[in-house]
């Protein structure tokens, strides 16, 4: 099932995929509180759930920025949700 899931993500439209995830994240500063702390958790699980599949395949040099910014998004979750 993992591989159906990449190869599709694999096909679609890198800017479309960059806009749609912009947009999930500016969703989830924009709505208050706990809201927007769930959407960004959501959107951190599925964001880690990728880092992890694809790890192999991702170069050393690109790794410690998606890790960050996981981590950030992570952050910003937990201090709306206070």
């Amino acid at each position: 099932m993992t591989e159906r899931v990449l190869l599709r993500l694999a096909r679609l439209n890198k800017t479309l995929v960059f806009l749609t995830a912009a947009a999930v994240t500016f969703l989830g500063l924009l709505l208050p509180g706990i809201i927007g702390a769930a959407v960004l958790l959501i959107f951190a699980a599925g964001m880690a759930w990728l880092l992890a599949t694809t790890w192999p395949a991702t170069p050393p040099t690109a790794r410690t920025p998606r890790v960050l910014i996981l981590i950030l998004v992570i952050a910003i979750a937990a201090y709306k949700a206070t």
